[in-house]
């Protein structure tokens, strides 16, 4: 008996959250279980003026992370993509209490300490709120 049927896995394109993915395959093929893959795109003020570069996260950036996270999965999982765009703890929070997700895979460092100290840890907090199981992953090559 499979003891999970829906995974939801969030990305962020970090080692952390490439090891997450890795270990998510291995479960939903274990458990013949979907996977969603899932990244969020932050709200971050749109720069105004000439020569003012445009914020590092955009809707290209985080597609680009899904389309290698699917090019790492293998044909035999059943998966499916989402964008979301928002706050990144309470997106994240909000799809785990509002669908269907049995897990919640993710990695336990996404940007490094200093972005950590400046604005808290997404990983912990959506550890603490989680409406369902979650599994926090590190990467053994850490920067």
């Amino acid at each position: 008996m499979s003891v999970y049927r829906h995974i939801l896995v969030a990305l962020d394109g970090s080692a952390d959250s490439k090891t997450a993915l890795r270990h998510a395959v291995t479960l939903a093929r274990d458990q013949n279980a979907k996977l969603t893959l899932t990244t969020v795109v932050p709200h971050t003020p749109t720069p105004v003026g000439p020569g003012v570069a445009p914020p590092p996260e955009t809707d290209e950036s985080h597609s680009e992370i899904i389309k290698e996270a699917l090019a790492e999965t293998p044909k035999d999982v059943g998966v499916t993509t989402r964008l979301e765009h928002g706050e990144i703890a309470d997106t994240i929070l909000k799809l785990v209490a509002t669908e269907d997700y049995d897990l919640l895979v993710m990695g336990s460092h996404g940007h490094g300490r200093v972005h950590r100290a400046l604005l808290g840890s997404v990983s912990e907090r959506v550890l603490h709120k989680a409406a369902v199981p979650v599994l926090m992953l590190r990467s053994h090559c850490q920067a």
